[in-house]
């Protein structure tokens, strides 16, 4: 079939790729006429304008957007609605909100055009691997995308999911039980980071986990490659960002009163990643000392912030005392912000 694709970054050049090498036809647009030209040379027909695209394409013509989520997908998404005619199908690939997946389609029925929300997941390893889907839309629209569903995911790799919205819903889900399996992962790790009495060689066990272990996984994999000895994990600093999709699923279980303890918690392990200091941890540490006389690790001279522990002056641990009304736990043996 032939298909446009809009937006050749990193996930949208190599599906375009993929989608040649399975013997669509794919003309491809991007604001960047260098990732055109690689496009080109890789066998798509380039289109400079979205106009151009359309043109390119024959009824029903498909546009895959792949641009970032918000605004980026939104506003070409308005902008193909007054190129293309009813029948034709627009596909978005992001990782957009499933509500307004929802009012998109909606608003593009008024003009017959039919909106599928494909959740794909796979990053820089889908050209090789491939990606898998998680689709949403109407069975008519998803049967004329199916040969490039069916192409760009492994075997048993694609699925249509339900109606519109819950590609992108399945997606949202998909990537908070991503954070929580990362998190674990990480934590585990740091603890026998932790345990230097044994001298643990942390990229050899996370090799020999990758067989016959309950805990093996892609993700396994991906941490045995980061914590190989030449892949210079050392100069890595611990700020994790987060796309919005792990605090959409966290909002979701709360209207729906789901309770996501280890999701609600990756999320909020990867917002203090990104704190230089703690606030709530410096007015945690002045409050005990203001009701238990507890010592407190001063900022020295010019810096900006804690990372990471730092163990307590000599003598702290035995610094005491609460007053009449609070009793409290000796003082921890390190301090600072997380």
């Amino acid at each position: 079939m032939r298909i446009g694709m809009i937006g050749l970054g990193k996930m949208g050049a190599n599906m375009t790729q993929r989608l040649l090498k399975g013997g669509h036809e794919v003309v491809a647009f991007d604001l960047s006429e260098t990732s055109r030209k690689e496009a080109e040379a890789h066998g798509a027909t380039p289109a400079a304008t979205l106009e151009e695209l359309v043109s390119l394409l024959a009824p029903p013509r498909v546009a895959w957007v792949m641009v970032p989520a918000g605004a980026p997908t939104n506003d070409t998404i308005s902008r193909l609605s007054q190129l293309l005619d009813g029948g034709d199908i627009v596909v978005d690939g992001g990782n957009s909100n499933y509500q307004e997946g929802i009012t998109i389609a909606a608003d593009l029925a008024r003009r017959e055009i039919r909106f599928i929300d494909a959740g794909v997941s796979g990053g820089v390893w889908g050209l090789e691997n491939g990606y898998c889907l998680m689709v949403g839309g109407s069975r008519d629209a998803v049967g004329v995308v199916e040969p490039a569903f069916r192409t760009l995911a492994p075997e048993d790799g694609y699925a249509h999911v339900g109606p519109v919205g819950a590609g992108h819903f399945v997606k949202m889900v998909h990537n908070g039980i991503e954070y929580g399996l990362m998190q674990s992962y990480a934590e585990g790790f740091e603890l026998m980071h932790a345990a230097t009495e044994f001298d643990l060689d942390l990229h050899e066990i996370a090799s020999i986990w990758r067989y016959g272990s309950v805990v093996r996984s892609w993700l396994l994999d991906l941490a045995e490659r980061a914590l190989a000895p030449d892949a210079g994990f050392e100069h890595v600093r611990g700020v994790v960002a987060d796309s919005g999709e792990g605090r959409w699923t966290v909002e979701e279980a709360v209207n729906r009163a789901v309770p996501l303890p280890v999701i609600t918690a990756s999320l909020f392990a990867r917002f203090a990643s990104r704190q230089e200091e703690s606030f709530a941890a410096r007015l945690n540490a002045a409050l005990r000392n203001q009701f238990g006389g507890h010592a407190l690790v001063e900022k020295e001279e010019g810096q900006a912030g804690v990372a990471g522990t730092r163990p307590l002056p000599a003598g702290t641990e035995a610094a005491a005392g609460a007053d009449a009304g609070h009793a409290e736990e000796a003082p921890a043996a390190t301090g600072g912000a997380d």
